[in-house]
């Protein structure tokens, strides 16, 4: 019996012990104000018309170029950053303009073997330093697989895809490359950093 009634309370006290720190981290959680403060403004609340996205919002105030590809795809650059180790980063969004799905053509991929054993990706692109006359094509890890956006296959209509591919870094004084990617045209971008 006396063994039965310390089984009960114990979990009696593990069940009170749960509630009353629940009960603290609700209102911990509650703000502390009073129900005569205004409300605070939201974080998704705009201040203006709405038609400037705010850098917060992942939004470059003006893309370094606008790719047209065929079908209604479009790629955006959105920054090309040079880091400490060597390489450089170019990001952007892929989109759909069109009014269907689209299937992202196979050709964005590149046409060497071992980028094309590991799926689509956008591995086929290449920067170009017509100051140098050299071409970087897009690294690749130990394994073969290239270091961009993989396992693009299609966008819906006005879909967008965020992009990433990672380049060697072309020699320091070359800031203006000539990004190219397979059936998108070519467009002049700007390396920073």
């Amino acid at each position: 019996m006396s063994m039965r009634f310390t089984t009960k309370t114990r979990r009696g006290m593990v069940v009170l012990t749960t509630a009353v720190a629940l009960a603290v981290g609700l209102v911990g959680c509650g703000g502390g104000g009073g129900d005569d403060e205004k409300p605070k403004a939201s974080a998704s609340a705009s201040k203006n018309d709405g038609s400037n996205p705010s850098a917060q919002e992942g939004q470059a105030e003006q893309p370094l170029a606008e790719l047209r590809g065929s079908d209604g795809l479009s790629l955006e650059i959105t920054s090309a950053e040079r880091d400490s180790g060597g390489f450089v980063t170019v990001s952007g969004v892929m989109k759909n303009d069109g009014d269907e799905r689209v299937t992202v053509p196979a050709a964005v991929r590149g046409n060497e073997m071992e980028i094309r054993r590991h799926g689509m990706s956008l591995g086929g692109a290449t920067l170009v330093d017509s100051k140098s006359k050299k071409r970087f094509y897009v690294l690749r890890d130990t394994d073969g697989r290239p270091l961009t956006t993989t396992g693009i296959t299609s966008l819906k209509a006005g879909e967008t895809l965020a992009v990433f591919m990672q380049f060697p870094a072309p020699p320091t004084g070359a800031s203006e490359v000539t990004f190219q990617l397979p059936t998108f045209a070519s467009g002049t971008i700007q390396i920073s950093g």
